[in-house]
């Protein structure tokens, strides 16, 4: 394929992307995004978790291999978590997720933690566009899962 081609492609290419929020702080944001009317891109599909540090990396790598194209993982902001260090747990285990994405061979471009607050919708917005961007730049994700 030609350059032009790729990003012929790329331009109609709508990513699949998974965001594991915490109950208390992203999902909230998530919300107040949401009561606030402000605009983000409609292909994020939130999956909300009680806390950060509950979301296994082993659920990461099955949203890609179910076909996501992009994976985010967002918490309380460090020393706001409702758990007290869920958040820490989740950044420790998320560090070691991108080097086995690393190991795999995969974009870890695809994959991101993010901390945000309840009170940070126009912040939730303004991130879920930026990955979006991000993602659509990248293209289709390629894993073959045999």
């Amino acid at each position: 394929m030609t350059q032009a081609e790729i990003k012929s492609t790329n331009d109609l290419f709508e990513p699949k992307i998974i965001v594991f929020a915490c109950n208390w702080c992203s999902y909230a944001g998530a919300d107040l995004a949401g009561v606030s009317r402000l605009q983000y891109p409609t292909n994020i599909r939130i999956v909300r978790v009680m806390c950060s540090g509950r979301v296994d990396p082993a659920f990461v790598l099955k949203a890609f291999l179910k076909g996501a194209d992009g994976v985010m993982v967002a918490g309380c902001h460090p020393g706001d978590c409702h758990y007290l260090e869920g958040n820490l747990r989740a950044e420790e285990r998320m560090n070691k997720m991108v080097e086995a994405l690393k190991t795999l061979g995969w974009e870890i471009d695809r994959f991101r933690l993010e901390w945000i607050s309840a009170s940070e919708g126009k912040r939730f917005a303004q991130i879920m566009t930026d990955f979006t961007k991000k993602i659509r730049e990248l293209g289709p994700i390629r894993i073959k899962n045999d």
